[in-house]
């Protein structure tokens, strides 16, 4: 049995996954820690998290560096590493700590497009927190995003949409608007009577700006029936539509086959209109896209992309698919705050 060993890293806004693993996919360590993007941390404040679950990986498994890297390879795929001078920052910090014979830093958009398909390429939109796009060609080719929000271009993941459902509720109390139900409902999810009161909470501080990322369940348990609910629904769903079909357009795509992969939080709460007009915008772009919402943790990507570098076999690939499923789950895993 070979000794050669997969370091994997998810790092997203709100945790990170670390992994271990054997060429044969068998998992040795996992751990979670907080988020890690640099974007928030800060170029030192990502690395030492990143450390410290490092260390504790090693513990979980029994291993020690004995001053030689204990891994081959590494993949550490992190939100907030938007443009390339980013990925060639933090590749700098880590490549010296000596976790990896090779390493290579990438956004965590990577993760999600190899956890959801076997072709290794192909699109995927991740939505969370905020949006984001990737594809990646059969020729190896890249299409990127900026995805900082709304300075280049952005919208939509939860932020927006929470803050889209607070927007329509406020315009609907006061008149400026229709009469929504998310009069009711958004003020509801923080027990508050009315959109203003809300208003005046974020306003004063007493709830943070940032909890808007919780309404989306609201808004699309709200869009069966209310017409302004539904229109942020449908908005979503257009922005997602068109992350994907761009990216298919610059890579040539649009002719053959090819999956498209919808990631993160937001598509775990999705309603069936948001899932309907996802795929009904997406395949009236190509008779031969594939769309569908991956399960698997990002960290599984991450994962089977060091294995892919190492050339593992499709057994060693679907061993760790279930064993970091699992983990990923909470079964396995030791916290490792940051």
């Amino acid at each position: 049995m070979t000794d050669r060993l997969v370091l994997a890293v998810d790092g997203g806004n709100s945790k990170t996954d670390l992994a271990l693993l054997r060429e044969d996919g068998t998992l040795l360590a996992h751990v979670r820690g907080g988020l890690s993007s640099p974007h928030h941390l800060g170029l030192p404040g990502s690395v030492e998290l990143l450390g410290d679950l490092f260390e504790a990986a090693l513990v979980q498994a029994g291993l020690s560096a004995d001053g030689k890297p204990p891994a081959e390879v590494g993949r550490l795929l992190l939100a907030g590493l938007d443009f390339p001078a980013e990925e060639r920052e933090l590749l700098a910090a880590v490549a010296p700590l000596g976790w990896a014979r090779s390493i290579a830093v990438a956004n965590d958009t990577f993760a999600v497009l190899r956890a959801g398909t076997e072709r290794g390429w192909g699109v995927a939109v991740v939505c969370g927190a905020g949006i984001n796009c990737v594809g990646v060609g059969p020729d190896g080719r890249h299409v990127r995003f900026p995805a900082l929000g709304s300075i280049s271009g952005d919208w939509g993941g939860g932020f927006d949409v929470g803050l889209a459902a607070l927007s329509a509720a406020a315009r609907g109390e006061d008149g400026r608007g229709p009469r929504t139900e998310l009069e009711r409902v958004v003020p509801e999810h923080f027990r508050l009577e009315s959109p203003s009161a809300l208003a005046e909470a974020i306003h004063l501080g007493s709830i943070p700006l940032r909890r808007l990322v919780e309404l989306p369940p609201a808004v699309f348990e709200a869009a069966a029936s209310d017409a302004e609910a539904a229109a942020i629904v449908d908005r979503l769903a257009a922005e997602i539509v068109v992350l994907a079909q761009v990216a298919l357009r610059r890579l040539e795509l649009t002719a053959e086959p090819v999956d498209v992969v919808l990631g993160g939080g937001m598509f775990r709460q999705a309603d069936a209109r948001l899932m309907a007009a996802i795929h009904a915008g997406l395949c009236s772009a190509g008779d031969a896209i594939s769309v569908h919402a991956t399960t698997a943790p990002p960290i599984v990507g991450a994962a089977l992309l060091g294995l892919d570098d190492l050339g593992a076999g499709a057994e060693a690939q679907e061993r760790a698919r279930a064993e970091l499923a699992a983990a990923a789950a909470g079964e396995t895993e030791t916290m490792i705050h940051g």
